[in-house]
């Protein structure tokens, strides 16, 4: 479904029938960028104001070939790899299967986004992944999770030096927990109840933008902690004995 599209920048969201994406998609949409919005929930994109609304199945190569060149055949400004899948509990207790599919939506989804992405990519333009707090350090009962968002910010480490030549900037932001229903899933965890929710979807979508339309810095690293508690966790791993660290995470999630 499309409409005439506004002048200016162009935007690719994955995810963005729901939570985080579909704030984001809006974000950029009330600022004037042409939007396109995808999901493998179609129906949960109805009625999203943006210029191109698709299914997209993140994990698809050839999926993410035809959502690129017929929302962006001359060119794309951002591409955000929001699309993300969540399962909690010991892992010994979580179905194998539910956990492959998290490794295929959160790390295969984003490779191959990036993968397919880089040819419409143009000079100055940027790929935002969606990443969070728990690959700062992996948080239990959320194993799995943590394990692929860690893998998500080393690829936007690799790829922001290796794209650096092209042009291209590769950031990525690390939000604590959202409001969405993804965490409202998870709300048993002893970490969520000991550190609380107080992100809201909006607060990411807006450092989604801002992480876009930063220049370059050759002083800053690609990694965004979204919010104070985020940012308090990020300093503290990096100038806390790692077993300081390691007790403060068990600590939370007992």
């Amino acid at each position: 479904m499309t409409r005439s599209a506004p002048a200016g920048r162009s935007v690719l969201v994955t995810g963005a029938a729901h939570g985080i994406g579909r704030a984001t998609a809006l974000a950029f949409a009330e600022a004037g960028w042409r939007v396109g919005a995808y999901d493998v929930d179609v129906a949960g994109l109805a009625g999203l104001p943006v210029d191109v609304v698709g299914r997209l199945d993140v994990t698809d190569a050839q999926q993410w070939r035809e959502a690129l060149e017929g929302f962006a055949p001359h060119g794309l400004d951002v591409l955000v790899n929001n699309a993300g899948v969540l399962v909690s509990g010991p892992l010994a207790d979580v179905d194998v299967a539910a956990q492959a599919r998290v490794v295929d939506v959160n790390v295969k989804g984003v490779l191959l986004g990036c993968h397919a992405a880089f040819r419409h990519l143009r000079p100055g333009s940027c790929v935002v992944n969606l990443a969070s707090a728990s690959a700062l350090y992996g948080q239990p009962g959320l194993a799995t999770y943590s394990a692929t968002k860690a893998a998500v910010c080393a690829l936007t480490e690799a790829l922001d030096l290796e794209w650096e030549p092209h042009g291209v900037r590769v950031v990525d932001v690390l939000p604590l927990f959202v409001q969405t229903d993804m965490v409202r899933q998870a709300g048993d965890l002893r970490s969520v109840r000991s550190l609380g929710v107080h992100l809201s979807t909006e607060d990411v979508a807006a450092a989604v933008v801002a992480a876009a339309l930063e220049p370059r810095s050759r002083t800053r690293g690609p990694h965004r902690a979204v919010g104070r508690q985020a940012r308090v966790l990020s300093l503290s791993g990096r100038v806390s004995p790692p077993a300081l660290t390691r007790q403060l995470v068990a600590r939370l999630a007992r």
